[in-house]
Parts: structure tokens; sequence; C-alpha cells
């Protein structure tokens, strides 16, 4: 059991960085359009550095752990399938239902869950983090595209929107980053001493860069929505996902004990930013994600004080 000091050290700056941006935001000090910006700087430059020096710097036995890959997408797609199933047959509209699904599963595995892990672990072992924000931001994200696409595009054929999603994959950069540098650690080359220590300065500034943007994210004005849905979503995200992956982590799959807790941990994860941009692409719950990603963000302060203090 960790004391209430250590898990204080590791929460607490994560979440300070984030009402940092939050002040900055609601005192007008950064405009509406730092929001934008500073994302697109994580996006495209920050995070996808970090992945690749965390892939350069990594073994493939080290990344290759199908265990957690299980742990952790069954917690997201149990959750997923299960508000999916459940909101589609009450509201008989799958891009809404879709969204909620989608904001009561899609952890903030690249924006926090990165910079929590790399607190509790330490900087070397941002393995497990990785990979889940890989699988969120590719399988994860395209499930929830695929169902809202196939019921947005009316009248056109399941390849078309197969290789529609299949492009807006490939062209994000969060995904393309681990795979270049995937295939070119296969080939055993080795990067420029220059190069590394760019990718190295680049990848430093994705966590703090990553935070302060969510916090600017919530700053903005929150659309109105049910709060009963929110508080559904809110429970189901923070409480019931990581227990599905607690129980598989822990007394179905054998893994190391790092790859077992970083399951849990990034589980308990509030809910990402990708909900609210299906939301906003396809104008249905917009609401409902941003809410739900403020609300989780705000508790996530003392859920995942409470999973640290347990595992």
């Amino acid at each position: 059991m960790r004391s209430m000091l250590a898990i204080a050290n590791i929460v607490l700056p994560v979440f300070a960085l984030i009402i940092a941006g939050y002040v900055l935001r609601r005192r007008n000090v950064l405009s509406t359009n730092a929001c934008t910006e500073l994302n697109r700087f994580v996006v495209y430059l920050a995070l996808p550095a970090l992945m690749i020096d965390v892939m350069v710097n990594s073994t493939w036995s080290e990344l290759y752990q199908p265990e957690f890959f299980y742990a952790f997408e069954l917690g997201v797609f149990i959750i997923f399938f299960a508000v999916l199933a459940f909101h589609w047959l009450k509201t008989k509209n799958l891009t809404s239902a879709t969204i909620d699904a989608t904001s009561a599963s899609y952890a903030n595995t690249g924006y926090i869950g990165l910079p929590l892990c790399a607190l509790t672990f330490g900087a070397d072992k941002l393995g497990p983090a990785m990979v889940a924000a890989i699988l969120t931001v590719s399988a994860n994200f395209a499930v929830s595209i695929v169902f809202i696409e196939a019921s947005s595009q009316s009248g056109k054929s399941v390849w078309t929107t197969l290789k529609n999603v299949g492009v807006s994959l490939c062209k994000n950069p969060l995904i393309a980053a681990p795979v270049i540098a995937g295939a070119f650690c296969a080939t055993g080359l080795q990067l420029p001493h220059g190069v590394l220590q760019s990718i190295k300065l680049l990848g430093g500034a994705a966590s703090p860069c990553a935070l302060v943007a969510t916090g600017l994210f919530l700053a903005q004005r929150q659309e109105s929505s049910s709060s009963a849905v929110a508080i559904e979503l809110v429970i189901l995200k923070l409480i019931a996902q990581p227990l599905i992956a607690w129980y598989f982590a822990f007394h179905v799959f054998n893994m190391p004990p790092l790859w077992a807790k970083s399951a849990v941990i990034l589980s308990a994860l509030p809910t990402g930013t990708g909900p609210f941009m299906l939301a906003e692409l396809y104008g249905k719950g917009g609401g409902i994600a941003s809410r739900t990603i403020f609300l989780t963000t705000v508790l996530g302060i003392l859920t995942l004080s409470v999973w640290l203090t347990i595992l």
C-alpha cells in the first residue's frame, strides 16, 4: 500500500497542469485558439516523438504482451458494446449511441496516461502506456468510426466505409509514428545521435503540453446534456472499466506486475477527447461527450488515487 503522500506526489502534478491550463483559459490569458494550436503541436509533434523515443529504446519482447492487450481491451469493449446496445435500443440512434459508448470506454491514454505512468513507474517504463495509447487511438477509435459511418453513410458499401476509416487512421500521426519507428527498428539501423536528441527534446514536451491542453479544452463552454446519462457514463468509465481490467489482469491472465498494474491504471483514466472529436465531426452527442470528459477528469483525481493506493 502506498502512503497518501506518495500518491499525492504522483497524481497532483498531473492535475496541477490541467488546472493551470483551465485557469489560464478562464482568465483569458490564453485565447480560444490556444487549445487548437497546442493540441496540434501535441498530436503532430510531441506525442509521436515520445512514442518513437520509447520504441527505439525498447525491445520487441518488452512490448509484446498479449495478456495486457486482452485485459485492457476487454475492459474497453465490454463497456463499449454494453452501452452501445442499451442506448441504441433506447434512442434508436446509432450515431448518438456510439458517442455515448465511446465516452464510457475511451481512456485518455495519451494526454494523461503517459505522464501519469511516467510519474508512477518511471520514464523508462512507458511500454504499457504506449501500447495502450496506440490501441486507443487506432483500434478503439476505429471501431467507433465504423459504427458511426455505418449509420451516417447510408447507401455506401461496407468496403467504402472501411476504406474511408483506413485512410483516416493511416493519416493519424499517433499511429504512423510508432509504425514507422517499428519498421526502422526492425532493420537494425540506428538513428543519428542528433536526430535522437531532437526526438527526445520533442518527446519531453509531450506530457506538460498535453496536460495543459486538456485544461484548455475543459475550460471551454460545456453544452447542455442529460445529467443522468452523464453520471451513468462516468460510473462506467471510472469504476466498472478498471474493475473489469483488474479482474482479467490479476485473476485470469498471467503478466508481469508492471503490465498488470498498468492495465488497471490505464483503464481507470478519465475519458479522452476522442468522443468529443467524433461528436463535433458528426454533429451528435457533443453535450454528453464534453460533460463526461469534464466529470471524469475532475472525479478521476479521487478514483485514480484509490487505485494507486490499492495497487
